[in-house]
């Protein structure tokens, strides 16, 4: 069952990520949307009366560590809760690539924040919204471009040309969504992570993370 933000007075909690499940090949059928699998952590931003916090998926408070993000994080609301990943844009490697987290601990500058969904937005729970109206109420929140925080686009068509386009860049593979869906804690069969099958050893196009929307 999903869970919706916990106020605490105005400040919000962090609500558990959506897993999405692990399969040999994407969608094929119609109704979903597909953005890159970023290759990063997992992380939530929480913005409300106290602040800004950035939470790891387990729920740990790691503010400290992403403190350039947090400073950075002057978005134009009250409250918001954004699930995206932290990444270092032209890394190379795995998810625990040494790049991303030596930047953590030695360079922090170098990190940025890549916003995929909203769960929250000055007082309204968007967590029970199709993903698509979602993703549109983000991209008015998240200004486009190359800062420390950015839009995730997403892409329609096939799932196996956009899978295939992805191995070519050397990315790590998909996550496909549905459009429809709501957002729910835990693992889903709504989100669907399809992975290259190819080496990967080109690194993360900025260009993609944050391409303007028509």
């Amino acid at each position: 069952m999903s869970k919706c933000a916990k106020v605490n007075g105005d400040r919000l909690e962090f609500i558990p990520p959506q897993i999405p499940t692990l399969v040999e090949q994407p969608p094929g059928d119609e109704g979903w949307v597909h953005e890159v699998n970023l290759d990063g952590y997992r992380t939530q931003i929480i913005v409300d009366k106290d602040g800004v916090r950035l939470y790891s998926k387990n729920g740990r408070d790691w503010t400290t560590k992403y403190w350039p993000i947090a400073l950075a994080a002057e978005l134009p609301c009250r409250a918001a809760i954004l699930d995206g990943e932290v990444i270092v844009p032209g890394e190379k490697g795995a998810p625990d690539c040494p790049v991303l987290e030596a930047a953590i601990w030695n360079e922090p500058s170098q990190l940025v924040f890549v916003a995929f969904d909203i769960l929250h937005l000055d007082g309204r729970n968007l967590a029970s919204l199709p993903l698509l109206r979602r993703k549109q109420a983000l991209w008015q929140l998240v200004e486009p471009g190359l800062g420390k925080i950015r839009y995730s686009e997403h892409f329609e068509g096939s799932a196996l040309a956009i899978l295939s386009a992805i191995e070519k860049m050397g990315l790590e593979g998909i996550i496909s969504k549905r459009a429809d869906s709501r957002y729910r804690s835990g693992p889903s069969n709504t989100w669907l992570k399809a992975i290259s099958k190819k080496p990967i050893f080109l690194s993360i196009d900025d260009t993609l993370l944050a391409q303007p929307r028509p």
